[in-house]
């Protein structure tokens, strides 16, 4: 890729889950040749950078952010999604939760995973 990347991820290192999952995402991109489609911007090192987005640093600390080409911010299965078409054997997964039905299916499971890690990260004192 050339220029400006296609999209900025916006995630939470302070999550040893959340930190591996983006680190083996970043390694994949970069192992297919389109590390440069993605900037991952770890929140934990910039809290404020979706505040102009009305968004805390909580807000990222529970489910985790992508910004498109065109701008708009999407948050978790749905940013999962758009982030896996962008990945070489990935691109049918993100496809597949992106289905009207699995959809709906990857946002509820999303959301209920991303509450109880964050209930987990608070328990351990991570934030």
């Amino acid at each position: 890729m050339t220029g400006k990347p296609s999209v900025e991820v916006f995630y939470n290192s302070a999550c040893p889950v959340c930190r591996a999952g983006m680190d083996e995402q970043r390694g994949a991109l970069e192992k297919a040749g389109a590390g440069g489609d993605a900037v991952f911007t770890d929140i934990t090192a910039a809290p404020d950078a979706l505040a102009g987005n009305g968004l805390t640093l909580d807000d990222v600390r529970r489910h985790f952010y992508l910004r498109d080409a065109s701008g708009a911010l999407h948050r978790g299965a749905t940013a999962t999604a758009i982030l896996w078409r962008m990945t070489p054997r990935r691109r049918w997964l993100g496809w597949l939760i992106s289905r009207p039905v699995l959809r709906t299916i990857a946002r509820l499971g999303y959301d209920w995973f991303a509450d109880r890690l964050y209930a987990w990260n608070r328990r351990k004192g991570r934030w």
